[in-house]
């Protein structure tokens, strides 16, 4: 890595690691352990020496038992000795040690990296191609009526060729490791590749949390988070709280990993995990498997938390040697006393799962924490009127594609096929990457899907993030999906607001896909053979790794070039566009603001900026702009996408009336409800209203991500100080916001209502802004604030 050039993030980068000649304790006389494969001169060691020597300062200050959580956090802090540490209150200044982004949210992050001005990324990143891939299970046209992996991947290479050059040359010219189209997901890969224990990495995903199977602290931002990483800087985050769930007991028969994390989605709701990270520990965790743990890390993103972890165990090290990593296991081990909780630690709330008693749980539909135990889902789905015949089951996904989950599945498969039966519906499989395709390849397992009626789709997101070309269900028309996804939202994975998706394990799934009857339990439940006897499936197996290792597959990794590459937007392109700055604050208050939309009830980051088709448009700002809030749903009409225009009295789609506004110099703010912005960590939730005209979001709650993403792009993300005051605010008054020439942390702000036949009223808002922030804010974004000072 070359230095930055600017001014003051030299000295800061330099805090980052340690020198390669330092003198180790806990690790002294280890073997060197490369971050990864293609990282051979990074080094692990040098990180767990930087946090031996913070956990030393800090444990001096705070004199008490620390959480697995808080070691690796503090771990991390830029300046240990002088930081303010009290959990849910003070904003730390960390230092991750990478940065992964997905190809969708990359596109606006190397888009904000280049307008930075700095020539090179000052930590390890990576570039992973899985969002632009549409997957199939029936012929197309546009594919000369093929369909699956093979077909879908050669359309998107032909349909993403200007987004896929641009994002390679980029990486080849800032120092950014490119993983190409068919590679697999971003979180499998991380896990594969460049997750260790007590690490912390920050990843332009939600899901990121899923390297916190292999004990990482991986945290889902926004892009303009990546490019302060990237810039060397010091990254933002609120201590967090942290919520221990104990574990105890062992999963058997149906029961699997994904069940942990739906009974605790069920517990602590959509919300319940907000400011908090979620740590594991009990005698249950030697009892999963390290992608097992994957998967409840990740799918813990659906609790509003900001990560997940598990502490270090041996699952972690077989699962490092197994993927290549023996060095990483062994130096783990010998760091082992600062991957695990101390003893007497305290936590913000436990909760504790007898895993023995757990039985298979399918959330749904429409939200995630919805928790239907399996001896339950058919009274509970006749009784609220879901459709009980199955349309479509698919597995796979960045939360449950290991080859562990697609043997547990296959194993179900298997015994359909002795018995002469098939799936009922279309079944579809995504591998998590190449490497478990070709392993699962290799040993059988894509055979026995194809005989039992499934379609293997690309290495990639698919269906999960709407990249599903569903044909065989016209948009409306009621109907049940189950998945082994982690988001359910309505219209999420195929556009149709009417379609009820479940969510649960791939062993689970393929039983429905088999049977086709949302009703039929497997576990007491028969099915009919082609000989007419009935069988009872048995409960489902599979290995936890591989016997006969990994199949690595295809390479598709492209390492960094050098500052030779050549990285060009087109003017005229209608997928990528150079951004231009935001304007600062005006300074003064801000007066009769319009209210664009009062959302009612759930608006998550797909609601303000769906995925699915909307994808290919993430590299330009103002044509993606064109779905904001699309599908929130009015509060004054109940409908989605129309709003009353107050300037021409007529009804538009919410894009059309925001674009009308700003044309007219005419400021703007949205309303919302609870849990305002859950979901994706999507930052286009943030930047489509900021490049529209918007100036605040008042709503009762935010999600974490969310509220950040506001704050970076210089927006006021504001709540009520009461909630009931949302009820106060009508569709077509004009909103006065007082306070900001004085705006301090803390300190609360006003708000001035003024409806139509001129009666005013007023009420208190709240903000979490710090003093950095604030200055993010008079910027008009964090990433204007970070050109004014590295001038």
């Amino acid at each position: 890595m070359q230095a930055l050039g600017r001014k003051g993030l030299a000295q800061a980068r330099s805090r980052l690691v340690r020198s390669n000649d330092a003198s180790f304790a806990s690790i002294a006389g280890v073997d060197k352990a490369p971050m990864s494969r293609v990282e051979p001169d990074q080094y692990i060691n040098d990180r767990y020496q930087a946090i031996e020597d913070r956990l030393k300062v800090v444990r001096k200050r705070l004199n008490r038992p620390l959480t697995y959580a808080e070691k690796v956090v503090y771990g991390h802090l830029d300046d240990p000795e002088g930081q303010e540490i009290k959990r849910g209150v003070s904003y730390l200044n960390l230092r991750p040690d990478r940065v992964a982004m997905q190809d969708a949210t990359a596109q606006m992050a190397v888009l904000q990296f280049i307008a930075s001005g700095l020539p090179q990324t000052a930590v390890p990143s990576t570039i992973h191609c899985d969002h632009l891939i549409e997957g199939t299970t029936a012929p197309q046209a546009d594919r000369a009526n093929a369909f699956g992996g093979k077909a879908d991947l050669e359309l998107a290479n032909k349909q993403n060729k200007e987004v896929y050059d641009f994002l390679s040359t980029a990486g080849s010219k800032y120092g950014i490791g490119f993983w190409k189209p068919g590679s697999g997901i971003i979180h499998q890969i991380v896990l594969e590749n460049y997750a260790f224990p007590g690490g912390m990495m920050i990843g332009t995903d939600s899901h990121t949390p899923n390297a916190g199977g292999l004990g990482m602290c991986a945290i889902g931002v926004g892009g303009a988070d990546a490019v302060d990483v990237m810039a060397g800087m010091p990254w933002e985050l609120k201590a967090p709280k942290v919520i221990g769930v104990k574990l105890t007991g062992k999963l058997s028969a149906w029961a699997s990993p994904k069940d942990v994390i739906c009974k605790v989605a069920g517990i602590l709701t959509v919300k319940g995990g907000t400011g908090a990270i979620v740590e594991y520990f009990g005698p249950g965790l030697d009892n999963i498997s390290c992608t097992g743990m994957g998967t409840i890390c990740n799918m813990g993103a659906e609790i509003g938390a900001t990560t997940s972890m598990f502490p270090f165990n041996r699952r972690m090290y077989d699962y490092l040697v197994a993927t290549a990593r023996e060095p990483a296991a062994k130096l783990a081990e010998a760091f082992s006393e600062h991957l695990r909780a101390d003893e007497g630690c305290e936590y913000d709330q436990v909760i504790e799962i007898n895993m023995s008693e757990l039985e298979p749980q399918i959330n749904g539909p429409f939200t995630p924490d919805l928790a239907n135990p399996l001896s339950q889902l058919a009274d509970n789905a006749r009784r609220e009127g879901w459709p009980l015949e199955v349309s479509a089951g698919l597995i796979g996904s960045c939360t449950n594609s290991s080859y562990e989950d697609m043997m547990r599945a296959a194993s179900v498969a298997k015994q359909a096929l002795a018995a002469g039966i098939k799936a009922k519906v279309p079944f579809a499989i995504s591998p998590g990457s190449e490497q478990i395709r070709a392993t699962i390849e290799r040993d059988g397992l894509i055979e026995i899907f194809e005989k039992v009626g499934g379609t293997v789709l690309a290495n990639a997101c698919g269906p999960c993030i709407g990249q599903w070309k569903r044909t065989e269900v016209a948009k409306g028309v009621p109907n049940t999906i189950v998945t082994s996804f982690n988001r359910n939202f309505a219209a999420r994975n195929d556009a149709n607001p009417a379609t009820h998706a479940f969510v649960t394990s791939p062993e689970m799934v393929t039983a429905f896909a088999i049977a086709g009857d949302l009703s039929f339990n497997p576990e007491r439940d028969t099915l009919v053979g082609a000989d007419g006897k009935e069988i009872l499936l048995q409960p489902p197996h599979g290995d936890e790794l591989p016997p006969r290792g990994f199949d690595p597959g295809e390479e598709t990794y492209q390492a960094p070039g050098g500052h030779a590459a050549t990285v060009k937007v087109d003017p005229a392109s209608q997928r990528l566009q150079l951004l231009t700055p935001f304007q600062p604050w005006d300074g003064r208050d801000l007066e009769e603001a319009l209210v664009l939309i009062k959302a009612k009830g759930k608006c998550t980051t797909d609601h303000i900026s769906m995925a699915g088709p909307w994808l290919k448009y993430r590299g330009h700002l103002d044509n993606i702009s064109n779905n904001m809030l699309i599908g929130a749903v009015n509060a004054e009409n109940g409908k989605v996408n129309s709003v009353k225009n107050q300037l021409s009295g007529e009804y538009g789609g919410v894009p059309d009336v925001a674009r009308a506004y700003k044309a007219a110099g005419q400021p703007w703010v949205v309303i919302g409800d609870e849990n305002y912005g859950e979901g994706s960590s999507r930052e286009h939730a943030a930047l489509e209203p900021r490049h529209l005209g918007a100036r605040a979001v008042l709503v009762k709650s935010f999600a974490r991500i969310h509220e950040t993403n506001l704050k970076k792009q210089g927006l006021l993300p504001l709540t009520f100080a009461n909630p009931a005051d949302y009820d106060k605010v009508g569709p077509f008054d004009r909103i006065s916001i007082k306070g900001l020439t004085s705006l301090t942390p803390g300190k609360p702000l006003t708000v001035v209502g003024k409806r139509p036949d001129g009666t005013t009223y007023d009420f208190l808002v709240n903000h979490t802004f710090n003093d950095n922030q604030i200055v993010w804010f008079k910027h008009g974004s964090a990433l204007n604030a970070m050109s004014a000072t590295s001038k």
